[in-house]
């Protein structure tokens, strides 16, 4: 580093700028995020925040957190050049860089008066870890109004969308092995599918699905959705949305996803997100589709590939294929060909796709 480049302050040094503002009687504002590339919705943001004590401190996620966050495409500038321009920014009295993926231990450490986050957010969607530090800070939470239309993302699909073609763009979600995603990586080698899988999202880090999309080259991201594996928390709702705005996609593919999608994804990607379902829907939703046919004697099933909305598995049918029930079969052999179909229906669903 250069005599002459900026220097972000460390945690000890925010720490002691809080307590020197506290003996006064006076407050800190806290805030955080990648501010990666800085526009106009920014500028207004970080000022109103500013306004709500006597000095800000603003936390930088690092390149590295960034990328986890994000993924591998982002920042565009990096940690350096991002806290020099934010510490240049009448609003902000300092900037400390951070490599976690959460602020949980800034805020332990500093214990600002005030946090303040953008309107994208609500208390309940607030990452819960940087939740539990807040309350325990006795610090006061405000939510800021967003400017709408500006935003990083929104930029970068600007700058991004000449020459993005007719090719289909995907984002798949899955939860185990991922045969279905396979499926789709192999119509799309072998050229019966137009498109492109920009980004995987998992709720199990080391699930085969994830090791898949690594291996092919495609943006793979765990996303943390916490204890109950049916349900996602507010805060992990939003980072998928997040995740899916920001590749850009035009379909939202659930392979084997276990945990419920909601707000603001059903309503962000409406009629744009589509399931696979072991039965001929509406017959045996939810889980257990062929144990439910082999226990009720049915002579056939069958998958299902149909579009998501609030209501488990009663979206509107897109397509179906018949699989017979054999005399024998177990739950287990009667899935192993029901997927059979699903690895050529799924695929053939998204080549005929309207972009």
């Amino acid at each position: 580093m250069s005599a002459d480049e900026y220097s972000p302050m460390t945690p000890a040094q925010v720490r002691q700028l809080r307590d020197e503002l506290d003996a006064q009687g006076k407050k800190l504002v806290f805030t955080n995020g990648c501010f990666d590339l800085l526009h106009a919705g920014h500028v207004r943001y970080l000022n109103e925040a500013r306004e709500l004590g006597d000095a800000m401190v603003v936390a930088l996620n690092s390149d590295e957190s960034v990328r986890e966050l994000k993924g591998p495409t982002r920042p565009v500038n990096p940690e350096h050049d991002r806290a020099e321009v934010m510490a240049a920014l009448r609003a902000v009295d300092a900037v400390v860089v951070f490599g976690d993926k959460r602020a949980t231990g800034l805020i332990e450490t500093i214990r600002p008066h005030i946090y303040a986050k953008g309107g994208d957010y609500t208390v309940e969607s607030l990452n819960a870890e940087e939740r539990a530090a807040l309350d325990a800070a006795g610090t006061d939470i405000r939510i800021l109004p967003l400017v709408p239309g500006r935003s990083t993302t929104k930029t970068i699909q600007r700058m991004n969308s000449d020459g993005a073609g007719d090719r289909l763009r995907i984002a798949v979600l899955g939860s185990g092995d991922g045969s279905n995603f396979r499926a789709i990586l192999a119509a799309i080698s072998a050229g019966t599918l137009q498109a492109d899988v920009c980004v995987a999202l998992s709720d199990q880090a080391d699930s085969r699905f994830l090791k898949t999309a690594r291996e092919a080259g495609i943006p793979a991201i765990h996303v943390d959705g916490g204890p109950n594996p049916r349900r996602f928390h507010d805060a992990a709702q939003k980072e998928i949305a997040e995740h899916l705005q920001r590749a850009q996609v035009d379909v939202v593919v659930l392979i084997g996803f276990m945990r419920i999608l909601k707000e603001p994804t059903l309503s962000l990607f409406a009629d744009r997100i589509v399931n696979v379902h072991p039965s001929l829907l509406p017959k045996y939703k939810g889980a257990n589709a062929p144990h439910l046919a082999i226990e009720a004697g049915d002579a056939e099933t069958g998958c299902t590939v149909h579009l998501v909305t609030a209501e488990i598995d009663a979206g509107r049918i897109l397509a179906q294929a018949r699989v017979p029930i054999l005399s024998g079969d177990t739950p287990q052999t009667l899935h192993s060909r029901i997927k059979e179909q699903e690895h050529t229906l799924l695929p053939r669903v998204l080549s005929e796709w309207k972009k």
